[in-house]
């Protein structure tokens, strides 16, 4: 069993390289689409590290000459995802959050919230809630974000009240655990620098539409949608599934204690708050500015470098942001070939003729709703973006007006945080929470289903008011 998951992606390439092309693809083409989808498998079953899965398919393309029979051309396209802004935006996002974790500035956060809001079990529902929204516009890496920074100060309360995984934890433990990993997936739909694939998606809009989503067209869509959400959580999580200990006095004066044996805030927290606000300006106002929204990452990267936030050290050996870059880098390229390839084109025509006549809007909201309902099949959210979201865009470009795609593709790309909701594997930090071990596999299963229902609405809802 071990090797067939070791040499599962090479045999369906393989055997799907095999078959005859079908009719309007060529040979190179259909191969292309071979080893995508053997690298989609890949990013499934992880045999190797998914950046390797990902570096391994477009060298195999380049040396192949699928996308460009020159030898230049294969190789400029092996190293176009390289080149990304998007991608270096991610990287520098990553050291946003190495700056929050270095100062304690995440966790001061969250200790104040659970401080001044945590005197019931409702409350610090909401604290923790309150603390991923506060670090989510920053941070790209929900697993960053809430198994990194979050989960440590979270996982602590449970066992002031006599709640662990083993021993009542419906008492505080599970409540928290669910409505933290809750919280998450929310905001990673809120922002779009709250979720690496939101920032893969619009590369790959980009490519489609030649529309740039920018940061502050997202949020005039996603927080009113979000918003509503976000609020109503802990609150549902509370009468859904409801802690025993409905009070909780201790905390705040857990947080008190913390907060005192942090001490004062530093001269480095607060050059980091200053940063992460500067970098949040530069986002929504960069049309006005005239500064793209790459660039002013990478320029609050160096500010925190050369005042000492983070070091150089900490930049150059940061495995995660690297190792992320080499895997998004790969996943654009490839990606970029389904278009080039004429996939894209033969796989939407295919599908349009079962939706063609059907009105705008409902062709829309079918999207979406497909596009959210298939993440039950994928145990990686970038996953899911590389292998559908091209293909549903190629699906909706011939049915609806040019104006219309780039919004339509705001709506599935922005569906990609909540959907993280439905399973115990659908997102970077579900594992993490999964494994404390308050929330059953049965219980998660339906919490997954009603909380995702609930967001699959909202996503609709916008989806009628947007298109």
């Amino acid at each position: 069993m071990e090797y067939l998951k070791k040499f599962s992606p090479i045999i369906v390439a393989i055997l799907m390289a095999l078959i005859p092309a079908p009719e309007g693809l060529t040979p190179e083409a259909w191969y292309f689409l071979s080893i995508f989808v053997g690298v989609v498998v890949g990013l499934i079953v992880e045999p190797v590290p998914a950046a390797l899965v990902g570096l391994v398919g477009v060298t195999l393309v380049a040396v192949l000459g699928l996308v460009d029979p020159s030898p230049a051309g294969s190789r400029n396209w092996m190293l176009s995802g390289f080149s990304n802004g998007v991608i270096w935006l991610i990287f520098a996002a990553f050291m946003f959050a190495k700056g929050y974790q270095k100062t304690g500035l995440g966790s001061r956060i969250s200790l104040i919230l659970i401080k001044y809001l945590g005197k019931s079990t409702l409350g610090l529902g909401y604290a923790v809630a309150f603390s991923d929204l506060a670090l989510s516009p920053f941070m790209p890496s929900n697993t960053a974000r809430s198994a990194g920074t979050i989960y440590p100060v979270a996982s602590s309360i449970p066992p002031m009240f006599d709640s662990y995984a083993d021993k009542d934890p419906r008492k505080i433990g599970s409540y928290l655990c669910w409505v933290a990993f809750a919280a998450t997936c929310v905001t990673s739909s809120m922002f779009l620098t709250a979720l690496a694939p939101n920032l893969l998606a619009i590369d790959i809009i980009q490519q489609t539409t030649g529309h740039t989503i920018q940061w502050g067209e997202w949020a005039a869509v996603m927080i009113p949608t979000m918003l509503p959400m976000f609020l109503l959580t802990p609150w549902l999580a509370y009468v859904v599934y409801p802690p025993t200990q409905k009070s909780s006095p201790e905390a705040p004066a857990w947080a008190a204690a913390e907060l005192t044996k942090m001490g004062s805030i530093t001269k480095k927290e607060l050059m980091m708050l200053g940063y992460a606000v500067l970098a949040l300006i530069l986002w929504i106002f960069d049309k006005q500015v005239g500064v793209n929204g790459t660039v002013s990452a990478v320029l609050v990267l160096c500010l925190m470098v050369l005042s000492d936030i983070i070091s150089w050290e900490d930049v150059i050996t940061n495995k995660s942001a690297w190792n992320v870059l080499i895997w998004f880098a790969t996943l654009v390229a490839m990606a970029s070939g389904l278009g080039k390839t004429g996939i894209l084109t033969w796989i939407g025509d295919l599908v349009a003729v079962y939706l063609q006549g059907m009105p705008v809007a409902t062709v829309a909201i079918m999207l979406v709703l497909l596009f959210f309902v298939l993440h039950y099949f994928f145990a990686s959210t970038t996953a899911h973006t590389t292998a559908l979201l091209p293909l549903f865009l190629a699906i909706a470009a011939p049915l609806v007006p040019a104006e219309m795609l780039p919004r339509i593709a705001l709506m599935l790309a922005a569906s990609l945080g909540v959907m993280g909701i439905i399973t115990p594997y659908a997102t970077g930090p579900a594992p993490i929470w999964y494994g404390a071990g308050f929330i059953s596999q049965a219980r998660w299963w339906a919490l997954g289903a009603i909380f995702g229902g609930l967001y699959l609405a909202a996503m609709l809802v916008a989806t009628m008011l947007y298109v």
